[in-house]
């Protein structure tokens, strides 16, 4: 793969203030090709995405890639072939996310689309009078962007990140092409299209038919499965939002559930103590969702 280099950079010093200029908006980015730099205000990274002794071993897919020393945790990158891996990481920036950071609203032009890294992105129904309610959730296994799959170019959700998050970013011209060339990328993002109908209508039915506590744990469960980890940095106001319900609710549905020794919770984190436990205490929600993805991945060729 040929280096690539952001617009207009031509040393690495001009690069370092490309990157600068970029962190104010809330990104700090690199290019993937097969020696990237990973930018940020302090230091550029020089290792490889793939190793040369990875690079030299025969694979039907590509081996696990490195970038700033972090695995890439993306579940439909990490599925392609060697050659599409090549043909779509000379597209992607690596850019790091700020909790909080709207990557569209609802309307938007989607100028980009994003593979989840690490972190997770709520997806949420906005209604007229601003109120907002969460009808999806990504993280590595998933891909923000999903109407450019379908040759749309707006938005009609606004996604959010929750946590501290990175993500391969990929212009969204470059897209149409790529579906062309690599039929395993478009293979996966026409899967994970149907995997979050699956989520989003049964959110739907959850947030109309079950008790706080019961979407609570639910909600817990679905980022737990996203971020990799027990531990959640969140805030009852992030709940209470992502829940559609009132803060007091989540704040009574969270109390029960750590006197009842599932979770721990102390000001802006949240830990799962006994997710068996848990898995119990939500509804049938995510055991309908899980179920379903699994016998849709048993159907796989």
């Amino acid at each position: 793969m040929r280096q690539r280099t952001l617009p207009g950079a031509r040393s690495n010093r001009q690069e370092l203030a490309t990157s600068i200029t970029v962190t104010a908006l809330g990104l700090t980015t690199f290019r993937c090709p097969s020696r990237p730099r990973f930018l940020d205000s302090t230091t550029l990274a020089k290792e490889p995405l793939i190793s040369n002794r990875a690079a030299r071993r025969p694979a039907r897919h590509a081996p696990p890639l490195e970038a700033d020393g972090n695995r890439i945790h993306n579940e439909i990158l990490l599925a392609l072939p060697r050659a599409e891996t090549e043909i779509v990481s000379s597209q992607l920036e690596l850019v790091r996310l700020k909790r909080h950071q709207v990557l569209h609203e609802v309307g938007d032009s989607l100028k980009s689309a994003y593979f989840c890294n690490t972190g997770m992105v709520s997806i949420l129904t906005v209604f007229p009078d601003g109120k907002s309610v969460e009808v999806g959730l990504i993280g590595k296994e998933g891909f923000v962007g999903l109407p450019l799959i379908a040759g749309f170019r707006t938005s009609a959700t606004r996604a959010t990140v929750q946590t501290e998050a990175t993500a391969f970013r990929l212009d969204a011209r470059s897209l149409p092409a790529l579906l062309v060339q690599c039929p395993k990328l478009r293979e996966k993002l026409r899967q994970f299209s149907q995997v979050m109908m699956v989520e989003v209508t049964q959110i739907a039915a959850c947030n109309r038919l079950h008790e706080v506590e019961q979407r609570l744990s639910r909600w817990l469960l679905m980022s737990a499965d996203r971020v990799g980890s027990k531990s959640l940095p969140l805030t009852q106001d992030l709940l209470s939002q992502m829940l559609g319900t009132r803060r007091s609710s989540v704040t009574i549905a969270a109390g029960a559930l750590q006197k009842a020794g599932l979770i721990a919770y102390t000001r802006g984190n949240l830990n799962i103590v006994d997710r068996q436990a848990l898995e119990k205490s939500a509804c049938d929600c995510y055991r309908v969702m899980r179920g379903q993805i699994q016998r849709w991945l048993r159907e796989r060729p």
